[in-house]
């Protein structure tokens, strides 16, 4: 009897130790998860949001104008971050693939302490200008007219702080209570700018080097020794086959040139308060200007440029590729269009 009551009070004993030792376990996997998983609808208001002492930040003035002529722009805004979550749940399974992002996810994200932004940049939609933006609003004084910036400078990691360099606590904080944005643009017409900007222009040698021979290699036949050494007359036809080539997707990611906006900035993972266009780039940029408060001394660069990729343009390179080419690149880039609201291109023949 004395035997059966001690084994009894050894279970029970077990059993309590089991199930703290689980439910630290658990609230050590909710800790870590919530980390990177902020709550597409939340409150801009709650107490852990930081703002500076008497000042309202960007994300109080978007969420909650003060001015009236805010109030329509935060509609659109809305409409496009509705777009975003709506797209999320409906592909979950293949939106969300990684459920938990790491700090190495986040090096596209720049962090602007001083007025609590985080703008996530995607090359070849006006990064170069916004890093310029970002290093005027962050460089306290020392610059003052961005296209004093070089462009070259402008791509130097050290030149701005982005969020894979904070600790887990200030990543999650800075996720919570600043303003974060990117901008996003037709995915095919970015896609042919990447290709002309990284393989027609001889300046671009790495370009040539890294992938141009890689390109050149496996998809055109009876090549000649001077293009597998130089990589510099990539066709389009042929960066396309590279890109839909099943060995390119188990190589790893794509450059970050021509790779997906979801797989740069997880949009399904990271909440964005706003999603700026290319197509409306100034009004955009400089809407986020005037909510950060800066806009009395600084406004987005702007210029015509002559050789900029447009829509008509982008559908005479699609002219010549196949149609289970195309089936297969928009596939590649169809949460991009979905979430972003782009409709499928009519140059398109995927039959």
């Amino acid at each position: 009897m004395r035997q059966a009551l001690l084994e009894l009070r050894m279970s029970r004993i077990c059993r309590m130790v089991l199930a703290t030792c689980l439910g630290s376990f658990i609230l050590v996997i909710f800790y870590f998860q919530s980390m990177f998983h902020p709550v597409m609808r939340r409150n801009p208001f709650a107490p852990d949001v930081c703002c500076r002492k008497g000042s309202r930040n960007a994300l109080q003035e978007l969420y909650n104008p003060t001015q009236l002529e805010f109030s329509g722009t935060a509609v659109l805004h809305q409409m496009r971050r509705d777009q975003v979550a709506e797209t999320c749940r409906a592909y979950s399974a293949a939106s969300r693939k990684r459920r938990v992002l790491t700090p190495s996810d986040l090096k596209h994200m720049v962090v602007d302490e001083d007025h609590e932004m985080i703008y996530c940049y995607v090359p070849k939609v006006a990064c170069t200008n916004w890093k310029r933006v970002m290093m005027v609003l962050t460089g306290r004084g020392k610059y003052s007219d961005p296209m004093d910036i070089p462009s070259n400078e402008a791509h130097v990691p050290s030149n701005l702080k982005t969020l894979n360099q904070y600790s887990i606590p200030e990543i999650n904080h800075r996720l919570k209570s600043y303003l974060k944005f990117l901008f996003v643009r037709e995915p095919f017409e970015r896609l042919v700018s990447a290709y002309r900007n990284k393989f027609t222009l001889k300046y671009n040698t790495s370009f040539h080097k890294r992938f141009g021979t890689k390109i050149i290699r496996r998809h055109r036949k009876n090549a000649t020794q001077e293009a597998l050494h130089n990589g510099s007359d990539v066709k389009f036809q042929e960066f396309v086959g590279y890109l839909v080539d099943p060995t390119t997707q188990k190589e790893g990611p794509l450059n970050e040139h021509w790779q997906t906006v979801y797989s740069l900035c997880h949009p399904c993972h990271i909440h964005y308060d706003l999603v700026g266009k290319y197509e409306t780039l100034e009004e955009d940029s400089n809407y986020i200007l005037r909510l950060a408060g800066v806009s009395d001394y600084l406004r987005f660069p702007t210029y015509a440029k002559s050789t900029r990729t447009t829509d008509e343009m982008t559908a005479e390179f699609f002219q010549n590729i196949s149609s289970r080419h195309q089936a297969q690149l928009y596939e590649l880039y169809k949460l991009d269009f979905l979430m972003f609201n782009y409709s499928t291109p009519s140059y398109l023949k995927m039959d």
